[in-house]
């Protein structure tokens, strides 16, 4: 044995909020550290203000800390825990960014603390552009045509002697920040700003586009004495120049040849040891389509978004090995998770395919871009199929856009030909739709590929798809038939749309799919996972002992649904763990916790539908299934299963559907005497004009079963109210909208509970913002600090009432205004998002009070009411990728645009403030100056007292040169009000493009100032455990 070196306290650094590009994959890699270094006996101390992760719980970590991943606070908290060593490599670009400040400032050393895994001169390799095309050339690693750039000046003069088109790559920073491809001089000095502004270090690499060139990524692990394995190798179905996070993905790779592979394999693991990678990394290499060369393109020296989704097509637990490594063991010292009997010195081959499908938020947003080489998704699904038509089909369902596969669907349909080939020349997300559509009108293959660069291998797929779909539709439902269907991934709705019969008859007829073990050594050694899916590839299943609960997850990260109902789905099933049953969680997202194998007794890695949970329910005998732990996608689901005799646990669906009615819920608080905004339902346009006048502008639009404010509007006029209900009936379908009287002033409040029907724990929150900005996008503070006291009490016994008259039997979420009385605005009965802020400020983790009322039907408090208050101030701040979403107005509304959120406490609320709002990128204390400006009249009064309370600071003004300031990073910070795009997008796209910090709201504003000047008079921000 040469075993680990001797370390006995370890810093873990976390990555902060879920961001674009920096999402749930750090949770899953973190918590697989933490889990790795406990196994060791270390003592583990996690940095990372994201309250809404897993890792953050005390079930992972020794001691945690909810503050600003900042070159200060870690070194206070280095100060005060005294670690032996450091992890940079679990949390992302975040932590690694951080890591070097700490070890080129000379922190690590005045500690004596050492970096674990990939040393600081291996990282700096790696992220800097100049560095890493230098160490690729002394190793003999081919790489592309390029010139580091310094200044803009430089690059352009790169860019000439390269020739156009180039490709623009950014140092230092993460998900392709700044990244573009330009074709002409002007498109290059039109943007090069933005690259220069998103580069911790001032610097870009100049490269010569390598267009339609194949892109392939390896996951290589290496040991400290240089055994190396090359884990899983995945393709991009987009070719270069599109981001690997915005590509579909597949893995294993499909069009190579043994040549090509072998060449790529060989260029990934020359990378690795060329910048002395200890752990795990991430690999990318360009294929010529048309010849021999290949080109080494980045390298992540950590885990990344592909490290998470290898891990989860391939059963290697790529996290934990690195961890391990990290720590000195060598490869053939660590056991392989999934067999427990091999060595983790491997390379696994799969039986199966997985295909990765982004999801975008493009139309919330209001943008109309094409894919590029910066990263734009929000979330991704994974499915997995005996083929690669099965794969993806299920891909597309999972990331629930409303589409039933590659055709079919409402975007199949509506196409013409010309939106078809114009969204396959922009690379539009969900382009294989639109290709399907183009094959379908009798586009060739051919012509496909010319217009994307796309492999004809995975359009051939596509048109598979389409042949059967066609044929489906002209009469054909001959046994055979379905079965070909089944086998190429239709889902019963699909094969129904096209043979316009129910979904119900169907089920009937069709067999029952299989159900196959992930073994990572296809077959060839007995797996010990409980790591499943289900196909029509295959006759037998494959047996393992049988469920007592089944909980459903969250599906697909979007805006509204993240890492938070990752956090309850996977709390849930530990607490039921503990009490004795044995568990499945169904989910498909491979960035996520829930999806790790060795979390509960099963896993189903596949589609959240009433038809696969049925197949499961039937498999398993009957398990009693959860739905509300996952948030919506598991609320729409609850008519359909409980009309196919699914044993649901907690709330009875009928209540769940008073809840979510928006008119059937504004009847119930009419019946018991609660009051609400004035309302009406309407049933068509005209009607709801008409009643509109009555009540009296501006008005606020719900659509029912909804989340993230989908679709939620507020409506000035006539004319704005009929725009807003023409789209609301697309996402509502056959659910009403209600439209009530919007009421902007007095405080938003909420409060989260669990019932068991007769007894009610609550917990309030106050939003800083006032109604009329989304909950998500909202700053929440705990206990409430404006809201009087009758207003708090009210708020708890409303939801007492609300509780006991729906007999709710699980968790719930009610939201306030409060005004001269407390005023509900809607109940969510699940899971909501701020329950793990609550868990972790109350110190009671909610799931266990949910898991109690599943198991034995009652709460652990005597009480009918109980309330409950954290001893400490504690909020939480929302997080926006608005430097992600090209082109986007930022602003604030009804609608949820964050991404993420962190959260902090402190001893008094303007230290709790600053720490949560620190934690948020890009945020950071002016020090000379600041914009602060409104073009809405309704804000001048609270904008001028900002100005006042910041005077210290030289204040700016919206004037014309003030945007060049901003581009060239001269301004601290921009505060705003309103919404008035005419006057001021310019000013608001080019501080989200240089990452200048934002507030977009004056309420927010006033209470910073005030926590700014409470810090000048001596506040203290203090680095203290949880």
């Amino acid at each position: 044995m040469w075993g680990a070196m001797d370390v006995r306290r370890i810093l873990v650094v976390g990555s902060g909020a879920i961001k674009i590009a920096e999402a749930a994959e750090f949770d899953y890699s973190g918590s697989q550290a933490l889990k790795a270094f406990r196994e060791e006996g270390i003592e583990t101390i996690l940095v990372n203000p994201n309250v809404a992760t897993i890792q953050t719980s005390k079930v992972l970590a020794d001691r945690v800390y909810f503050v600003p991943i900042s070159k200060d606070f870690l070194e206070r908290v280095i100060e005060r825990e005294r670690p032996d060593a450091i992890a940079c490599g679990f949390g992302g670009q975040t932590a690694l960014s951080a890591c070097v400040d700490l070890h080129d400032s000379g922190v690590l050393s005045k500690y004596g603390v050492r970096v674990v895994g990939t040393p600081v001169e291996g990282i700096r390799k790696a992220l800097s552009r100049e560095l890493f095309q230098r160490a690729m050339r002394e190793a003999g690693v081919p790489i592309p045509p390029s010139r580091a750039a310094r200044s803009p000046e430089e690059a352009l003069a790169a860019a000439e002697e390269l020739g156009y088109p180039v490709m623009v790559r950014v140092s230092f920073n993460l998900g392709g920040a700044g990244a573009f491809k330009a074709r002409s001089r002007a498109e290059l000095e039109s943007r090069i700003y933005k690259a220069f502004a998103q580069s911790a270090i001032g610097e870009v690499l100049v490269e010569k586009y390598l267009e339609g060139w194949k892109e392939v990524e390896f996951e290589v692990v290496r040991d400290a004495y240089d055994n190396v394995a090359a884990v899983v190798c995945m393709e991009n179905v987009d070719p270069m120049g599109y981001h690997t996070g915005d590509s579909i993905v597949v893995a294993p790779c499909q069009t190579l040849t043994d040549d090509e592979y072998q060449t790529a394999r060989d260029i990934s693991i020359a990378v690795e040891r060329a910048i002395g990678l200890i752990g795990e990394g991430n690999v990318q290499v360009a294929v010529n389509y048309a010849g021999p060369e290949q080109y080494a393109i980045e390298t992540n020296p950590r885990m990344s978004r592909s490290s998470a989704l290898a891990s989860k097509a391939s059963g290697y637990p790529l996290a934990y090995i690195a961890a391990k490594l990290a720590l000195g063991y060598r490869l053939d010292e660590v056991l392989n998770q999934v067999t427990r009997r091999t060595v983790a010195a491997f390379e696994p081959s799969l039986d199966y395919i997985v295909v990765k499908h982004p999801r975008w938020e493009n139309d919330r947003f209001g943008v109309d871009e094409g894919l590029g080489p910066e990263m734009m998704s929000i979330g991704e699904a994974m499915g997995i199929g005996r083929n690669l038509e099965e794969a993806w089909q299920k891909a597309v369902r999972m990331i629930d856009i409303g589409e039933p596969g590659l055709v079919g669907g409402p975007l199949f349909r509506s196409a013409t030909l010309e939106e078809a080939l114009d969204a396959l020349e922009r690379h539009l997300p969900y382009w294989p739709i639109y290709a399907a559509k183009a094959l379908y009108l009798g586009v060739s293959v051919d012509k496909i590929y010319e217009l994307t660069k796309v492999d004809r291998f995975f359009l051939n797929a596509i048109k598979r798809v389409v042949d059967v779909w066609r044929a489906l539709e002209s009469g054909g439902a001959s046994p055979e038939l379905v079965e070909e269907a089944k086998r190429l991934g239709f889902s019963d709705e699909q094969i129904a749309l096209a043979l316009g019969a129910k979904p119900e008859e169907l089920a009937r007829r069709r067999r029952r799919p299989v159900v196959k073990r992930i073994d990572t050594l296809a077959g060839e050694w007995p797996a010990d996972t409980n790591y499943l899916y289900l196909t029509y590839g295959g006759e037998f299943d494959e047996l393992s002992p049988k469920v007592d609960y089944l909980v459903v997850g969250a599906g697909v990260f979007r805006i509204g649904v993240s890492v938070e109902f990752d956090w309850a789905t996977v709390n849930l099933a530990l607490e039921l763990k503990r009490r004795g049953y044995r568990v499945a969680i169904l989910n498909y997202n491979p960035e996520t916790v829930s999806t790790d194998w060795d979390v509960v007794d099963k896993l189903y890695f596949d589609e959240i539908s009433a038809e696969r949970i049925l197949d499961i329910y039937e498999k398993e005998g009957g398990p009693v299934v959860v739905l509300y732990a996952g948030g919506q996608i598991g609320q729409r689901l609850y008519p359909k299963l409980e009309m196919l005799g699914v044993r649901i646990g907690g709330t009875r669906p009928s209540s769940i559907d008073l809840a979510e009615d928006r008119s059937k819920f504004s009847r119930l608080l009419d019946k018991l005497g609660i009051k609400q905004p004035p309302w009406f339902y309407a049933r068509s346009v005209e009607e709801a004009l008409k009643l509109a006048d009555d009540l009296g502008y501006p008005v606020l639009l719900r659509p029912s079963y909804v989340l993230g404010g989908t679709y939620m509007a507020v409506a000035r006029n006539g004319r704005e109210l009929a725009d807003f209900l023409t789209r609301a009936a697309r996402v509502s379908g056959e659910y009403p909208v209600v439209v009530s009287k919007f009421m902007p002033w007095g405080i938003e409040a909420e409060a989260d509970a669990v019932s068991d029907g007769r007894r009610v724990v609550v917990t309030p929150i106050e939003h800083v913002e006032p109604p009329g900005v989304h909950s998500g996008d909202s700053t929440m503070v705990m206990p409430p600090r404006k809201t009087p006291g009758w207003a708090v009490e009210k708020m708890a016994e409303v939801v007492y009432t609300i509780a006991r008259e729906l007999d709710v039997k699980g968790p719930l979420n009610v939201q306030f205004i409060v005004l001269d009385d407390v005023y509900v605005i809607e109940a969510n009965l699940r899971a909501s998002r701020s329950m793990p802020f609550v868990s972790k400020a109350t110190g009671v983790n909610y799931m266990s009070l949910v898991a109690d009322v599943l198991t034995k039907e009652r709460l652990p408090y005597e009480g009918e009411l109980t309330v409950l208050r954290p001893s400490k101030w504690w909020v939480k701040t929302a997080q926006f990728s608005w430097s992600r979403v090209r082109g986007a107005y930022p602003r604030l509304g009804p609608v949820m645009y964050s991404t993420g959120e962190v959260a902090s406490f402190g001893d008094v609320f303007e230290e709790a403030l600053l720490k949560s709002w620190l934690s948020a990128q890009p945020n950071k204390l002016p020090r000379r100056n600041a914009l602060v400006y409104t073009f809405d009249e309704a804000y001048l009064k609270d904008v001028e007292e900002i100005r006042r309370r910041l005077s210290w600071l030289e204040l700016l003004e919206p004037t014309p040169d003030v945007v060049d300031k901003i581009k060239w990073r001269k301004v601290d910070m921009v505060i705003t009000a309103g919404v008035t795009p005419e006057k001021d997008y310019a000013i608001r796209r080019v501080a989200a493009d240089t990452s200048t910090p934002l507030v977009l709201h004056p309420s927010l504003g006033l209470e910073l100032a005030n926590a700014f000047n409470w810090l000048r008079k001596g506040g203290e921000l203090k680095a203290e455990p949880w």
